[in-house]
Order: structure tokens, then sequence, then C-alpha cells
């Protein structure tokens, strides 16, 4: 199993993770860290006048044509087939001022266009001025993110630590968690600068306040295989009438 396509689908499958290295280059990550320090503050978070998080990157064109590059559909395509879209972007940093703890927890929420109650679908919430849903568990189980680390990422600045296998769980109740976490020995996802994560939504994950104080960047794009069900539309999602039908930002 020499293809990387192969070996990330089969660890995704066994483990809900998979590592793959030297997927940007020194002068692509360069040039967005040089993009993200532009972004106008109100799209921003901040603490003490320090970024720390920008959500719904993708509107940024430099960040659309990065998600639908061939070096990352080429990655995603091996998990999600020929089928496929980007839905969500953000930008995760850990910063002196902004250096928080994050405990387990599975991503169950995604971002969309507009409100409308359709049953699986809730409850609701506003994150940073956009809408945000949790939808049934079968929607996460066809996703797939990857986290485009733009610094080195280890134990010692905050990696994420996983719980290899627990995508597998469905939608944990907070009941069972610590009974999971208890029975199981989490694994830290070491990446190199220019390195990415893949990883299914649902698999349990973490991480530590960084020990140092530098940054630790990380650009987490979001893909979907499926349309949700109508009048539900992605973030990313905008109607067009013309012979193309969907298209996304």
């Amino acid at each position: 199993m020499d293809h990387p396509g192969q070996r990330i689908k089969a660890a995704i499958d066994r483990a809900g993770f998979a590592i793959q290295e030297g997927v940007i280059s020194s002068e692509m990550i360069d040039s967005l860290i040089c993009l993200l320090g532009r972004h106008e503050r109100g799209e921003s978070l901040e603490r003490q006048g320090k970024v720390f998080a920008i959500r719904n990157l993708l509107e940024q064109p430099e960040i659309a044509e990065l998600a639908g590059s061939s070096r990352i559909r080429t990655l995603i395509e091996a998990v999600l087939g020929g089928v496929f879209f980007p839905v969500r972007g953000i930008l995760f940093d850990k910063l002196p001022t902004a250096n928080w703890k994050v405990p387990w927890h599975q991503d169950v929420t995604i971002a969309v266009r507009n409100r409308f109650e359709v049953s699986g679908f809730g409850p609701w919430s506003m994150k940073a001025d956009f809408l945000h849903v949790q939808p049934p568990a079968a929607v996460m189980e066809k996703m797939v993110s990857i986290r485009l680390h733009l610094d080195a990422c280890n134990e010692s600045n905050g990696a994420l630590r996983v719980i290899p296998g627990s995508h597998r769980y469905g939608r944990i109740p907070e009941n069972r968690l610590q009974a999971i976490l208890q029975s199981s020995e989490a694994h830290v996802c070491n990446v190199n600068r220019g390195g990415a994560l893949l990883m299914r939504p649902l698999l349990l994950h973490a991480s530590s306040p960084s020990l140092s104080p530098a940054h630790r960047r990380v650009i987490h794009l979001d893909f979907a295989s499926e349309m949700l069900p109508t009048p539900l539309q992605w973030l990313s999602e905008r109607v067009e009438k013309s012979t193309q039908g969907i298209a996304f930002q």
C-alpha cells in the first residue's frame, strides 16, 4: 500500500485520522501568513489586539483556491471519493494572550446560510456572527476536516490529541465520554510545518495550552460530500441560475 491516498483512507477508516507531511511549501506558508495578517479585523477574533481565530476563511479567494488545489483535493478525494466541496474554513492560533485549553469533544456543528426547522437539525447557535447548527450524525460521518499547519506543532505547543477509533461511536452522549476516555489511550498528533492532519469530525480530540509563546497557526478546512436537505444550505453555498447549478465560494 504505497500510494498516499490508500494509506490515508486506511488510516482514517481505522483510526479516524491521518498525517501527511509536506503538503504545502515554505513559500506558500509565508504567503498565507501574509494574507492572514491582512485579514479585516471585523471578521476576526482577538484578545488584547492579537488575532487568535478567523472564521469563514473561504470568503478569501486565496483560501478558496487553496481548498480547490490539486494538492488538497488529492488528499480529500482519498477519503470522500470524487464528489466533495469545502464548507468551512477557520484559522486557529495559540498566543500568550489567547492560549486556551480545548477539552475533549467532537465537532458536531456545521455552518449554514439560513435557518429552517428541519427534522434532526438542532440546536442552533451563532459563532462570530455566523449561523451554526448540529446536524444528524450521518451528516458529520460523511465529512472530513484537514488541518494545514503553518507552524510546526508538537506536544509543547498545543498539538491536537485524539482518541483513535472514536469516530466510529457516532455522536457520543456526555454521560459516556469519561468511560471512553478512561478506557482509551490518547495519541498526540505531531505535525511539521507544511504538513496536514486529516480527521473525521466525530473523532474525539482535545489540545493543551502551549508551553512556548510562539505562534501555532492552523488553517482548518471542512469538506462535505453531500448537499443539505432543502431548504438548508451550507454557508459556502450559493445557487446560480446557470447550467452549472450549484457553485461554492
